[in-house]
This record gives C-alpha cells, sequence and structure tokens, in this order.
C-alpha cells in the first residue's frame, strides 16, 4: 500500500470545507459578486489564510451571525484538461449532467462533477479492469481501515496516470464519479456592521502528494479562480443553534483558533452594532504571533475599546513548548469559571477531531478548578450548559 503514500494533505481548519450531513443545498441562482480577496497572513507564515467580501445587492440573501455561507464551486480548469487528455476523449464529447441535461465532458468535469475523490465504484471498476492486485484488495469486503489510507491524498487523476492502459467511454467515466458538492463557511461578518455585504475567513488548501501539487477544490476556487466583481453562485444555511446571546448583557466565551475566528468576529461586530454591554471572552491561537495573528488590528481595537473584554492569545510555535487555547483556558481557570456561573454562553469553534475534544475536555478541568467538583458534577455541570443553550459548538 506505501508505494501510494508518499503525502497527505494538510489538516486545517475550515480549510476548504465542510458540508454537513443529509444537507440539501439550495438552487444556486443567488449570485454575489466578489469585492474582496485578501491574504491575512504576514510574509513568511506556513499558513494562507483569506478574507472575502462578497456583495449581496440584488440576491435576495440575507443572514444573521452565525450563519454558513455555501459555496459552489467549480474545478480547477488544468485538472479538467489533465483528465480527458487521461482518458483519451474528447472535451466536447457529450455526457449526462447530474441536472438531467446533456453537457460536454469539459463542463461536465468543470462543474457537475467530484474530480478529486475517489468514489467506491470507480475505484472497483478500475481495479476489474486493470486486474491490479492492491486495487482488488482495497475494494474486498475485508479492507478494514487500508482504504481510507489509500485515498488519503491521492486523487483520480493519479490512478489514470498510474494505469493508462485503461480505456473509458467518456460518458461511463462520468457515470462513476459523484456529485460536486457545495462546501459551507462560517460566516465572518454581522449584517448589522455590514448591509449588504457578507465576509468568509478560509484557509486555502495547497499541498504536494505523491510528487504532484494538489488544492483544495472550492478554497483556490475563492482565491484563485473568482475575478473582482465576479458573480458566485452561493446560499445561506442557517445555523439556528450557534447564535451569540439573546440578552446582550449576557456574558460571552468564544475559543476560536484559525479560522475558526469567523463567527466571532461576527458576534463581536454584532455586539458593537446593537451597543451590547456584556462582558466578551475571547481565546485565539495559530502558529506565529508575527504572521497569522488573524485580525489582529480589529481584535486590538475592540479589546482596547472594551468591547471584547478578554483576549487571550495561544501562538503554538513561538516558543519551545507548544501551547494552545485549551492550555490558555486552563491558566484561567478560576475566573472562566466565575464568568461560567455570571451566566457566561461558551462557545467553540474550529476542528472536531483534536481542538474541541481538547477544549470540552479543558472546559470540564476548568470546572474540577473553579468548584472542585466530582467527575460525575462536572459532567452534569456541563449537561446544564447545553440545555440551557449556553454551550455551542460550530465543529467540523
Amino acid at each position: 500500500m506505501n508505494r501510494l503514500l508518499q503525502g497527505v494533505p494538510p489538516l486545517g481548519g475550515r480549510t476548504s470545507s465542510r458540508l454537513k450531513p443529509g444537507l440539501r443545498a439550495n438552487t444556486p441562482a443567488p449570485t454575489p459578486s466578489r469585492l474582496t480577496n485578501r491574504r491575512l497572513n504576514g510574509p513568511g507564515s506556513a499558513k494562507e489564510t483569506r478574507h472575502f467580501e462578497f456583495s449581496l445587492e440584488g440576491s435576495g440573501l440575507n443572514y444573521e451571525a452565525g450563519d454558513a455561507l455555501g459555496v459552489f464551486p467549480t474545478n480547477c480548469p488544468e485538472l479538467v484538461g489533465e483528465i480527458i487528455r487521461a482518458i483519451d476523449c474528447r472535451p466536447t464529447d457529450p455526457v449526462p449532467g447530474t441536472d438531467g441535461r446533456t453537457v460536454s465532458l469539459h463542463e461536465a468535469l468543470l462543474s457537475h462533477y467530484d474530480i478529486t475523490k475517489i468514489p467506491s465504484p470507480f475505484l472497483k471498476t478500475m481495479g476489474a479492469r486493470t486486474g491490479d492486485v492492491e486495487l482488488l484488495q482495497l475494494t474486498s469486503p475485508d479492507v478494514n481501515g487500508e482504504l481510507a489510507k489509500f485515498r488519503w491524498g491521492r486523487e483520480i487523476i493519479d490512478l489514470l496516470l498510474a494505469f493508462p492502459a485503461a480505456k473509458w467511454a467518456p460518458e461511463e467515466f462520468v457515470k462513476l464519479l459523484k456529485k460536486l458538492q457545495p462546501r459551507l463557511y462560517s460566516i465572518s461578518s454581522s449584517p448589522k456592521a455590514h448591509p449588504g455585504q457578507v465576509h468568509l475567513t478560509t484557509a486555502i488548501v495547497r499541498y504536494e502528494a505523491l510528487g504532484r501539487a494538489r488544492q483544495g477544490v472550492c478554497s483556490t476556487f475563492l482565491a484563485d479562480r473568482v475575478a473582482p466583481g465576479e458573480a458566485v453562485p452561493v446560499f445561506v444555511h442557517s445555523n439556528k443553534a450557534f447564535r451569540p446571546p439573546a440578552d446582550s448583557d449576557a456574558p460571552m466565551i468564544m475559543v476560536g483558533p484559525g479560522t475558526g475566528i469567523a463567527p466571532f468576529r461576527a458576534f463581536l461586530e454584532e455586539r458593537r452594532a446593537i451597543g451590547a454591554k456584556g462582558k466578551s471572552w475571547l481565546f485565539f491561537g495559530e502558529q506565529h504571533e508575527a504572521t497569522d495573528f488573524l485580525y489582529r488590528d480589529e481584535l486590538e481595537t475592540l479589546h482596547r475599546d472594551g468591547l471584547l473584554t478578554r483576549l487571550d492569545t495561544a501562538f503554538s510555535r513561538d516558543q519551545a513548548e507548544q501551547v494552545y487555547v485549551q492550555s490558555r483556558m486552563l491558566e484561567h481557570a478560576r475566573e472562566l469559571f466565575a464568568w461560567l456561573e455570571e451566566g457566561a454562553h461558551f462557545y467553540v469553534c474550529g476542528d472536531a477531531k483534536r481542538m474541541a475534544k481538547d477544549v470540552d475536555a479543558a472546559l470540564h478541568e476548568v470546572i474540577l478548578r473553579g468548584a472542585g467538583k466530582t467527575a460525575e458534577q462536572r459532567s452534569q455541570y456541563v449537561a446544564r450548559l447545553k440545555s440551557e443553550r449556553r454551550y455551542q459548538r460550530d465543529v467540523y
């Protein structure tokens, strides 16, 4: 298996996207035009995080702080061309689109189908067609976790180039692909602060695997392929379970490393726009303070003006021992618990696999240090926060 495991894609926050299970995207009729595409990281950063602004004029779209924006991307044209050449077909060959129309192969691969992720039907057909033992083993019932390892860092083009003798009819090929799905991004603006606009904070996915440069479909679509003023098909995904406190006097604690800062920028803008009096505490983390302190000027201004009561940062690579947002939470455990006792709402946004779990564990430890509760009492305390909708997570 490891002959094709020479590289893996980087982990990130909302680097490319999230599409919630069961979500059925709206028809991509509204097409706001892009106004701004600005890199947030400083020179020398290993990260590429961008701030996008779109005009909603004439789109009919409305949103609230805490909502997400669904973006319908198109695939990389260069990759489309490479795949068409690899399967030895013509760009104009007619094939079925995902909307029931007959379209050209080029249009289908550009706008209709996912041409990066390797679907099981394609892998199974490729194995049967080539007789390759490894591919046949990967599609057997007892493959366990080997299939996930095989797919990690690998795309359809890798198989097409590895087995050039396999021939494909255009219609046969596209029928083995999955539909190109929209991507969801947490909105990083308040409509009260930016009427007629919507903002996104997006980590751009670029990496190398198997000797090839790779890129996230939607993040590079926004960063590289949407020209200033060009319309982008989108929809608003309402997230009523992730809202700033209805009581503007209630304290709120926000934990948002990396692009997890996005909804909290919206929350803070919302509070400033309505003149809220409640205290706000933000925990933000990234790699390096000098290059990765996203929205530093905005946050420091909010802190200086008193709207952001506390701002605690964790830059993991600026010292020998790596420090994360959960580390800062534990450093201020007693004060953090005091805020919870005052009725503070606790929010988390970002990576579900590691960060959110670590933050949840830190929250339990904060309650232990603040109140000396048993494990069962801590769990009951957290359960009460959730039942009162004072512990909300937007994780992916």
